[in-house]
């Protein structure tokens, strides 16, 4: 796989390895959002059956994505709302501990945490290993050897948000399943960028934000609900998620059927005319693309990067649990972050800053140049 640059609208000029913050739109994403836009110009274009109908195909492309059927996909605005659905329609009777990573992120640790305050369970947080040494593979021991079978729940991400450092889905989710353990996944920073099964690993609810590496818009996102999950209570009633909701003439029949599967969970106003052809066209791009291709062209354009800083003063995590497209950099201690971020800057290269670390993150749109500069200015 070569370079695809081509298909975005990026500068020529910049150095953008800062995916993991919000990816660049395809150049075909942004043509159909314009579409959208002007097709709500003339809304005796748009049919009761759009409502639906562009829902269902995005959903079937998305199940193509992480090994799924489209009836367990829901289509979500944000991962808050994805986490609330899925933690909220736990059952109470299956263990008093819940587990989370240190350090995760916001939306699903609140969600969490909440839920352990009302219904009086224990939260256990899994520290990260101090020692640079064996780091990833020592937590990924800890989170495998903290589930029992008095563990509700295990909510982590896919890889850590602020470094990248992989968790072995497939292990932990086998250990669930041994113990009746829900798995709650946040695959924000790595679905797209690295492959993925639900079924494989296991997952009860995977909860995803389009915005990053699945190259779609803000405000926009899925979560995969296991058929263990179907049968909950959703943020909100509407219509459009009930069993009859296809037929316009007869809404105020009202009834207690919600339609099949995950779909009772859709966020409201579901058929967005806008957002959703932008999400489609992202995702069926990446299927495209294919995901393993896209894994390892992150992989290959990374190695000189890798090889530079595993012989300089700078610090990253082992190969083993490194993910290809997102890692963290610990600098040494006589860099200043804000002082290193503003020479980055330029340079005209864009990375995060998480902690005492920064956060670089490639995808497809990333050439050669662009490493060689972050090389050379590491290097200086």
């Amino acid at each position: 796989m070569n370079s695809q640059k081509h298909l975005f609208q990026l500068p020529d000029d910049i150095h953008y390895l800062n995916c993991a913050y919000m990816s660049p739109l395809l150049k075909s994403v942004e043509d159909a959002g314009i579409e959208g836009l002007i097709r709500k110009r003339n809304p005796a274009t748009i049919r009761p059956i759009d409502f639906f109908e562009q829902a269902k195909d995005l959903k079937e492309n998305i199940a193509k994505l992480i090994g799924s059927k489209a009836t367990n996909i829901a289509l979500v605005p944000s991962v808050s709302y994805g986490m609330a659905s899925a933690i909220n329609n736990l059952p109470l009777n299956n263990g008093n501990k819940a587990i989370a990573l240190e350090n995760e992120f916001p939306s699903g640790f609140y969600t969490l945490q909440n839920w352990c305050k009302k219904n009086n369970k224990d939260l256990h947080i899994i520290p990260s290993p101090k020692s640079k040494e064996k780091r990833g593979q020592n937590w990924n021991q800890a989170i495998l050897e903290a589930i029992d079978t008095d563990t509700s729940v295990i909510m982590l991400s896919s890889v850590h948000w602020t470094d990248g450092t992989k968790f072995d889905l497939e292990a932990i989710g086998k250990k669930c399943q041994e113990n009746n353990t829900f798995l709650i996944v946040d695959g924000t920073q790595s679905v797209g960028a690295a492959p993925i099964n639900v079924r494989t690993c296991h997952i009860d609810a995977l909860v995803c934000a389009s915005y990053k590496w699945l190259f779609g818009p803000y405000s926009m996102g899925f979560t995969y609900f296991s058929e263990r999950l179907f049968e909950g209570i959703p943020l909100e009633e509407s219509w459009v998620n009930k069993a009859n909701a296809h037929n316009f003439a007869k809404l105020t029949d009202y009834t207690d059927e919600y339609t099949s599967g995950a779909g009772r969970y859709n966020v409201g106003e579901t058929g967005n005319f806008i957002l959703l052809p932008m999400f489609n066209e992202a995702i069926k791009q990446l299927l495209k693309w294919d995901v393993k291709n896209i894994e390892q062209y992150a992989e290959n354009l990374t190695k000189p990067l890798i090889e530079f800083l595993k012989d300089s003063p700078y610090c990253i995590e082992e190969d083993e649990y490194r993910s290809k497209h997102l890692f963290g950099i610990s600098l040494p201690e006589n860099l200043i972050l804000e002082d290193f971020l503003k020479r980055l800057e330029t340079k005209k290269i864009y990375v995060s800053a998480r902690g005492s670390s920064i956060r670089v993150s490639t995808s497809v749109f990333n050439t050669e140049q662009d490493i060689d500069t972050f090389i050379h200015t590491l290097k200086s």
